[in-house]
Parts: structure tokens; C-alpha cells; sequence
């Protein structure tokens, strides 16, 4: 008998392999991509000298360029019946990207290697989704989007932690970001060798999809869609939180311990909030963590030492703990089987055109506002998202 979300917790099968090694590949990927992240703030702003509306944009596109790309690689998995090609083919993009970033010496050439790096997450990700969706049972979706995201916010905590070795030994941006290309290829072994799609991946009916299935997608997925929309763009790129906490007495050197604590925090729920996602209503966890982003907001507006900004991270990585597995599951949910690929695309596309728009917003306020009204431009926003959540199932 197939259990269903809310059932009584009586004994579960284990998560299938595939998911446990896609968590794997995503840590890897995130010990890469946020050992640069953690420092190409600080190569913008402090070497290069670009000011923060130039580093919205660059946050906001390189974001906005990675989600439109979902559209058309979700659509196009559902179209072909594969998922792992199209997986394969990101992650190696991302890999390969990582060895232009020490390169870079103007802000042109790190958005060109940013965008880059963000086409091929765009590439990976709606399909990667949809493929844990194929293989994974109704009543352990939030589990097994919980356990990847925690999977893969361990390589976000290891990530910046090693931008902070490295920075002791080097003292160089441009040459701690030398190592971020060696777990980006390792996660693509990875993939490589222990990622297996099931043998008849999507009932095929003949049929041929295409990204006019978009409208076939029900009202249910569109209200989630809608609150995905507000939502984005009251988060805005984790740019701004680094450069806020330097301000705040860091210095360059700590600044990465900004993403550590945040990544910590995620880590820490996003697997036990998966598991509560599956026997109680997926909005109501929705809700509070919307909330809890809501006052984290508050407390990084009004942070004027670094004891208040710790609280206001920790809790912005409490947030994402209880949004965006749960998120995974509720989008699954509502999306037919063989549209799976394309709803993870919509919701990709939608989610990076909010991110550029919060970017943006977000760094023309803080450069002439400052940064206290950017955070309670963004707690206004979540606000807003949080009365929306009752509006979905």
C-alpha cells in the first residue's frame, strides 16, 4: 500500500540511491560555486570598485539568466524523456566556468563568467528536480527534497569556510578562487558514474511537449507560481548580506563567515523540515518560514553591531531551512507527471525574473537609501508573501 503525505509515520522505505547521489553532486557543486561567492563580493567591490547598483545587476542577472534557462531544459526534458544529459551538461558548464573567475579583471568580465556559471545551473536544474520527482514516492517528497537541499547547503557552509582558509594562506582573491574548479569536476564524476535515470523514464503517449504546455498547468501550480513571485522578490542576492556584514566590522577577511552561518542554519533543518513536510500541511511550514524571513529582515535593518546581524543570518538561513524544500514538494505536487520538467522551468523562469527585479531594487536602494531601507523594503515584501500562503494548498 502506497503511503501518503499525512499518513501515520509507519515504517518508510529508505530514499532511493539516486536522490543520496544527486545531494552528493549538489554538495560538491556548492563547496564551488560558494567558495566564489563568498568572494567575488569582495573582488567587486573592494578591487574592482563597482558600486553596489553594478553589483544588483550582476547578482540579478547572473540569477535571472540561470531560471530562464530552467524553462527551456525542463521543457525540453519532458519533450525527450531524459533528464540526465541535460543534468550532466550543467553541472560540467559550471565546472569548466569556475577557471575563468581568477582571470577576471573588470566587472564585464566577471558578469560574463557569472552568467556563464548561472546557464549552466539554468541547464541542471529544472530537470534535476523533475528527475527526483520520477523516482521518489508521493509521501517522501518532502524527505527527499529536504535531504538534497541539506546535502547540498553542507557544500554552502564548507564552501566559504575555504574561502577563509585560503584567504589566510594566499591573502589573494584572485587566487583562493584557483581552487574552485576541483569539487566542481569531482561533482561531475559523480553524477557521472552513480546518477541512474529509471528505464522507462516518463510514459511517453506519442505526444511530443513543448513549451506551450505551459498551459496545461493547473490553477493549483499557479497560485504556488504567484507566491514564488512575491516571495522572490523579497530575497534579494547574498551579495548584499556579505557586504553588509564587512560594513559591520567583519572586514574582507571574516566577511565569507556571513555565508557560513547562513549555510549552517540551512543545513541544520532542511532535511527535518523535509520529513515535517510530509505529515503536516506543507503550507503552514510555508508560512512561518516566510515569517521568520520577514524578521530577519527586520533585524539586519536595524543591526548596529554584529550580535544583531548574526541573528538577523540566522535566521535568514532558518527561512530558506523551511522554504525551499517544502517549496520542491508543493510544485511537484501540483504538476502533472509527464509536465514535471516544465512546471520546475515555469517556476525557475518566474523565481529569476523576481531575482533580477530584487537586485536591482535592491542595490539602487542601498546605494542611494542605504542599506536599512533596503531590508525594510524586503520585510514589506515578505509580508505581502506570507498573507499569500493561505491562498495555496
Amino acid at each position: 500500500m502506497t503511503q501518503r503525505a499525512g499518513d501515520p509515520p509507519s515504517v518508510r522505505v529508505r530514499l532511493p540511491p539516486q536522490v543520496w547521489a544527486l545531494g552528493f553532486v549538489s554538495l560538491l557543486t556548492d563547496v564551488s560555486s560558494e567558495l566564489v561567492h563568498a568572494l567575488l563580493p569582495l573582488l567587486l567591490v573592494g578591487t574592482l570598485g563597482v558600486s553596489m547598483l553594478m553589483l544588483g545587476l550582476i547578482e540579478g542577472l547572473a540569477e535571472g539568466t540561470a531560471s530562464i534557462v530552467k524553462l527551456f531544459s525542463g521543457a525540453i526534458s519532458d519533450r525527450f524523456h531524459r533528464r540526465k544529459p541535460l543534468i550532466l551538461l550543467g553541472y560540467g558548464l559550471s565546472a569548466i566556468t569556475k577557471l575563468v573567475f581568477p582571470l577576471a579583471g573588470s566587472a564585464g568580465s566577471v558578469l560574463a563568467a557569472r552568467v556563464a556559471d548561472r546557464v549552466g545551473k539554468g541547464i541542471r536544474g529544472a530537470p534535476r528536480d523533475a528527475l527526483i520527482a520520477d523516482v521518489t514516492p508521493v509521501a517522501q517528497r518532502g524527505a527527499a527534497y529536504g535531504l538534497r537541499q541539506s546535502l547540498d547547503t553542507v557544500g554552502a557552509v564548507l564552501g566559504p569556510l575555504l574561502a577563509l582558509g585560503l584567504m589566510a594562506w594566499l591573502g589573494v582573491v584572485q587566487h583562493a578562487l584557483w581552487f574552485a574548479a576541483i569539487p566542481g569536476l569531482a561533482a561531475v564524476c559523480v553524477l557521472w558514474w552513480f546518477v541512474r535515470e529509471p528505464e522507462t523514464q516518463l510514459a511517453s503517449d506519442g505526444k511530443k511537449f513543448s513549451l506551450r504546455d505551459w498551459r496545461l498547468l493547473d490553477a493549483a501550480l499557479w497560485r504556488v507560481l504567484a507566491l514564488c513571485a512575491v516571495l522572490g522578490l523579497a530575497r534579494f542576492g547574498e551579495g548584499f548580506l556579505i557586504i553588509h556584514g564587512r560594513d559591520l566590522g567583519l572586514g574582507d577577511q571574516y566577511a565569507p563567515l556571513t555565508l557560513v552561518l547562513m549555510s549552517f542554519v540551512f543545513t541544520l533543518l532542511a532535511y527535518p523540515v523535509g520529513l515535517l513536510a510530509d505529515r503536516w500541511p506543507r503550507r503552514h511550514l510555508l508560512a512561518f518560514a516566510i515569517v521568520m524571513l520577514l524578521v530577519a529582515d527586520l533585524a539586519l535593518a536595524t543591526a548596529s553591531n554584529l550580535y544583531v546581524f548574526a541573528l538577523g543570518v540566522a535566521l535568514w538561513g532558518a527561512h530558506l531551512g523551511f522554504s525551499q524544500g517544502v517549496l520542491s514538494a508543493m510544485l511537484a505536487d501540483a504538476a502533472p507527471k509527464a509536465l514535471r520538467g516544465t512546471a520546475f522551468g515555469v517556476f525557475h523562469l518566474i523565481s529569476g525574473i523576481a531575482a533580477i527585479i530584487a537586485s536591482l531594487l535592491a542595490g539602487w536602494i542601498w546605494q542611494y537609501h542605504g542599506a536599512p531601507a533596503m531590508f525594510l523594503a524586503a520585510a514589506g515584501l515578505a509580508g505581502i508573501a506570507a498573507l499569500l500562503t493561505w491562498r495555496v494548498g
